[in-house]
């Protein structure tokens, strides 16, 4: 009996679901992409705590870590959610001045707005395409035109499509020049591209900072102090086996020394998690300067992990090879 995974949720959560697949344009049900998350939720939490507690980790610690993989798992869901819906969102509004400025020559030849919009829909066009069909299909099912144009805007997270749809119905209520509205339309998203794109270009140097403050110099103090703690402990192994009476006071009791508490394996593995946190948010950032978008850094996000986890051992053998006499 086939398990239904979306009555393991709330009515509420799945219909958010619903509304970021359709604005996603992913054509998966709720019931699949509730499966991928439960099910890899548990698989991740099951695998990362049996990984850390064989590592003879801490079981609280080793839970905790387990638990935080597990979330991130189901968190990199809903970011590639939302990376498909901002994706989506970049290439309508990259193609939205030349359909504007297309739907507005058909409509100063004589014809029909909803005609217009649909002679418009070019097939390089690709999605947006298909859904100005869909919505001229809706119209000649019986559907008005104003319903049918304001169920276009909703399919996209774009604020610059829903701004036109408006002011198209304010000016077929009110009899405005929709033709002329349509070129300035197009006119003002262009302008508004090239501004983004100045901006963009001014704030690179603070993409720079970030990047190598997260994607270089975290890994290397991170890989340093490993080593450092790897060679402190190996350093106190010696001198307690020196020492097996224990370390005499040096006059007051509170001075006496003790090794550090902190294992290197247990660093490591901190280390480890805190690259992937460091470097994955260093990449939203980037993106949120550059474009506005933080969702739009999850492309760079597996690539700034991998460079900032090889940074990490890299530093860390090098610095081992320094002290490899202490032993």
């Amino acid at each position: 009996m086939a398990i239904n995974y979306e009555r393991l949720i709330s009515r509420r959560i799945a219909r958010q679901v619903s509304v970021l697949l359709d604005l996603a344009g992913i054509k998966m049900s709720v019931n699949k992409v509730a499966r991928f998350g439960i099910l890899g939720f548990f698989i991740s939490f099951i695998a990362t705590g049996a990984v850390l507690f064989l590592d003879k980790i801490n079981l609280l610690f080793s839970t905790l870590l387990a638990f935080a993989a597990a979330s991130m798992y189901v968190a990199a869901i809903y970011l590639i959610i939302n990376y498909k819906i901002d994706s989506r969102k970049t290439k309508l509004e990259k193609i939205m001045p030349d359909y504007f400025q297309i739907a507005s020559a058909n409509l100063r030849s004589g014809i029909s707005l909803d005609r217009a919009m649909l002679l418009a829909a070019r097939p390089e066009f690709s999605f947006f395409s298909d859904d100005i069909k869909d919505m001229n299909r809706r119209v000649f099912g019986g559907e008005t035109f104003e319903n049918a144009l304001t169920s276009l805007g909703s399919k996209y997270k774009s604020l610059s499509l829903q701004h036109a749809i408006r002011m198209m119905l304010e000016a077929q209520k009110y009899g405005g020049a929709m033709a002329d509205l349509m070129d300035q339309i197009s006119k003002d998203l262009r302008s508004q591209q090239m501004m983004q794109t100045e901006v963009a270009g001014q704030l690179f140097m603070y993409s720079i900072f970030i990047a190598f403050a997260g994607l270089i110099a975290a890994p290397v103090l991170y890989g340093l102090t490993s080593q450092m703690i790897g060679i402190t402990d190996t350093v106190w192994k010696g001198i307690l086996a020196s020492n097996p009476g224990g370390l005499p006071t040096t006059g007051l009791s509170f001075l006496k020394p003790s090794p550090p508490k902190i294992s290197p394996g247990l660093y490591h593995s901190f280390s480890i998690l805190a690259i992937i946190v460091i470097t994955g948010f260093a990449s939203l950032i980037m993106a949120a300067i550059q474009s506005g978008s933080p969702v739009k850094g999850i492309k760079y996000l597996p690539l700034f992990i991998l460079v900032g986890i090889g940074i990490y051992i890299v530093v860390g053998a090098m610095i081992a090879s320094l002290f490899s006499s202490i032993g």
